[in-house]
């Protein structure tokens, strides 16, 4: 505890902050613990002044653990002038608690351990079943805490008390709520420091890896990085975990404990080692304290043998038998799918793609993460190699590339988890798929993936009551926050731009009103657009997505007269794109003149292919031809000039025209450095209770991306993704064959775990009669 008041004071004043606690040294600078607490006193006398600065606000302490050490560092405490509350009161005091003192908690397992299922907290439920639980502490404690003092050891199973990825939200800048003080620099986040006195590296502070020394007391460590550079000073937490404490006091240790000791040395020394330890004449105080006997542990420390068995499990594991996952694919989605995946020191990664910059960040970024620079597509006897040497595949790659890769794995007997669509292609391999005995996971991302995830929640539950789905519409799309969609298209790419661009001439289904509607492929669709109201401040508009009516049966809603899946855009996205159909722009036929082996065109000169006239051409006898194509429609005239696609600029090689358009679009209408997309997602289902009345449910998801993270598209598909794999390579999902995310067992995780990664949906109900 000392220690850490220390590191403080050296950490506030890094921070622009000089406070008491500049005037308590080390512990081991002190002749004895009086005068340690002495120092501590004066410090707190300082406090009790009012010389605390205001620009720090009321300093919280949270203690965790019951035992010897957590009370010792408590006692400590009590020296400077401080008030003891209950954890629900920290919020408060955080905020508006008076700088005259510092303010502490004591936390107990029910402040912070809930059930999984139902929130609440049985001890002898938890002492049974640990991997029950989770722990609320990161959300409702760790907040409102500037300095952690940890004295809980943890074990396997158990709940830990904060992950990286708490820590990660726990930096984020939070505003005073009194307000900036001025002449005064503002605290980066209220968690400050922390003192684990477990010392229990890699435990209930999982970021916690290494024990500090005397010599080199803290360290910061820096969740965004997650990487630990010892110094007070940088972004991050203040870290103290010295693991020889006693040492920094040995006069006074060696005599309190040679004192507790002498008083039991006759009755160990006249002792019998060989006789059983039943049948030695103890006092209660050296029985209990004979770790072993006769060469086997006693009673009370049989667990030793328990935890040494499972840290020897878990170094076996990360010596001889990692788990080998193969990304294929580095774009926008790669990121949280690695992020996930490398929080567990026993997965290593490979990641194959064409983009040997992208490939480089992410090895710089990641320590397991390998990558190898091929092009899948074009390499398959080495891709096949490469799948043979993992024991998962993720393929991040367009949809048409997924039965190539699920082929690979079949043969190779590996597993696979895709966030695409489970098309006619990849369902051909179902019976190869069974055979060979892998798991292949399809529509594990935003749309297909938390869509059916969400809507089997509600309609499983629905079920759980009898009721009956009447209903079912989904409208899901990825779009620029509005403030960036200053575009004619009105939007900008966060993931694949040649998927976006081959939706809009795919054919649809759907059922409304009992009627199944079919609207063929080519551009039909755009003509079916519907403007969207749910949230008017958006100005959206929708259209349908593929085949609906297949979901009746696996969402098991034959009973539903309506069933519709759509895409969502902001309003004149589909005007726009429906001009880029008319001038054959979304045409996914191969295209041999646009191969990287033949002379470049400009994007003029295949326009003037496109409109059948000969190139080349002066501007406004293109610019009329376009426009006579166009059916003399100005806006979509407008986007194709806006876009470049009259000028000399080169179309980029590809083996497709819409190939080269995506390609195009991905340069001209990126996010900007400080610019976020987002997702937004409404399904509706109507419910006939067994009363007779309806109910019309509401379920909403609207994600942001982060100005300096991942975008909204990345989070909500990468997410989804790495959990699967995840659950794959643990044994959660077992089932063997083609697999989508529409029972209980699988998506019951998944979206229990994207909220934890900020990725929280909301429901309402509206009643009929």
């Amino acid at each position: 505890m000392i220690n850490i008041l220390h590191g403080l004071g050296l950490r506030f004043l890094a921070l622009g902050h000089h406070t008491p606690f500049m005037h308590i040294g080390m512990a081991h600078n002190y002749r004895n613990s009086s005068q340690a607490v002495q120092a501590v006193r004066d410090a707190g006398y300082e406090i009790s002044l009012g010389l605390m600065p205001k620009s720090v606000g009321p300093l919280t302490f949270v203690f965790t653990g019951t035992g010897n050490v957590s009370k010792g560092a408590q006692e400590m405490f009590n020296a400077l002038p401080c008030e003891f509350v209950e954890p629900h009161e920290l919020k408060e005091v955080s905020r508006s608690g008076d700088l005259r003192k510092v303010y502490g908690t004591v936390l107990s397992r029910h402040h912070h351990l809930v059930r999984k299922r139902d929130g609440l907290y049985d001890p002898v439920d938890y002492d049974k079943h640990p991997e029950h639980y989770t722990s609320r502490f990161n959300t409702d404690i760790a907040p409102y805490t500037t300095c952690l003092i940890n004295g809980i050891y943890w074990e396997q199973h158990t709940p830990r008390l904060l992950s990286r990825q708490d820590a990660q939200k726990l930096l984020v800048p939070v505003k005073s709520a009194s307000g900036p003080t001025e002449g005064c620099p503002e605290l980066p986040h209220k968690l400050l420091a922390i003192c684990d006195i477990s010392a229990d590296t890699g435990g209930s502070i999982e970021f916690m890896t290494e024990c500090t020394t005397i010599d080199s007391p803290f360290c910061m460590y820096d969740a965004d990085q997650h990487i630990i550079h010892d110094s007070v000073e940088g972004s991050g937490i203040l870290m103290c975990s010295i693991d020889n404490l006693p040492a920094q006091l040995p006069i006074e240790a060696t005599e309190y404990f040679g004192d507790m000791l002498f008083p039991y040395i006759e009755e160990m020394l006249v002792s019998e080692g060989s006789e059983p330890l039943e049948s030695q004449n103890y006092s209660p105080v050296v029985r209990d304290a004979v770790i072993a006997s006769n060469g086997s542990l006693t009673a009370k420390y049989e667990y030793i043998q328990k935890l040494r068995e499972s840290r020897e499990y878990a170094q076996s594991l990360k010596m001889g038998n990692k788990k080998r996952v193969l990304l294929l694919g580095s774009g926008y989605v790669s990121g949280p799918v690695l992020e996930y995946l490398t929080r567990d020191s026993n997965i290593d990664i490979t990641v194959a793609s064409v983009m040997k910059e992208q490939l480089e960040q992410l090895t710089k970024k990641y320590s397991n993460v390998t990558s190898v620079h091929m092009d899948v597509i074009k390499h398959e006897e080495k891709l096949s190699s490469l799948v043979k040497k993992h024991d998962l595949v993720i393929s991040l790659l367009p949809y048409s590339a997924h039965p190539l890769v699920a082929k690979k794995c079949i043969d190779n007997k590996v597993n696979l988890v895709t966030a695409s669509y489970l098309t006619p292609a990849m369902k051909e391999l179902q019976e190869s798929v069974e055979a060979a005995g892998i798991t292949v996971i399809s529509e594990m991302g935003l749309d297909p993936g938390l869509d059916h995830m969400l809507a089997m929640e509600c309609i499983d539950k629905a079920k759980e009551v009898g009721a009956t789905v009447v209903s079912y519409t989904s409208f899901c799309g990825g779009l620029p926050a509005p403030e960036h969609s200053d575009n004619p298209l009105r939007y900008k790419f966060s993931w694949s731009p040649q998927g976006v661009l081959l939706n809009t001439v795919q054919s649809a289904t759907y059922l409304k009103n009992g009627e199944v509607i079919n609207i063929p492929a080519g551009g039909a669709l755009l003509d079916s657009v519907t403007p969207m109201d749910f949230f008017p401040g958006l100005n959206l508009e929708g259209f349908p997505n593929r085949d609906s009516t297949k979901y009746a049966e696996p969402y098991g809603i034959q009973t539903a007269h309506t069933l519709l899946r759509g895409t969502l855009r902001y309003k004149g996205y589909s005007k726009t794109m429906c001009g880029f159909v008319k001038l054959g722009l979304i045409n996914p036929d191969p295209y041999p003149l646009l191969s990287s082996t033949t002379p470049p065109l400009t994007w003029k000169e295949l326009m003037c292919k496109l409109v059948g006239i000969k190139p080349p051409a002066e501007y406004h006898v293109l610019k009329e031809a376009v426009f006579s194509k166009l059916e003399k429609d100005k806006s979509q005239l407008e986007a194709v000039e806006w876009l470049g696609l009259l000028g000399d600029e080169p179309v980029p090689a590809a083996d497709s025209i819409v190939g080269a358009l995506a390609k195009h679009m991905e340069m001209k209408l990126p996010f900007g450095a400080g610019e976020r997309d987002m997702i937004v997602m409404r399904n509706e289902i109507g419910l006939r209770h067994p009363s007779g009345h309806l109910e019309d449910k509401f379920i909403d998801l609207v994600v942001y991306g982060d100005n300096k993270g991942y975008s909204a598209m990345a989070k909500t598909v990468g997410y989804p993704t790495a959990i699967a794999a995840k659950m794959i390579l643990d044994g959660e999902i077992d089932a063997k064959g083609m697999v989508i995310p529409l029972t209980k067992n699988v998506y019951g995780p998944i979206l229990e775990r994207v909220r934890a990664e900020g990725i929280v949906y909301s429901t309402h109900s509206v009643i009929k009669q």
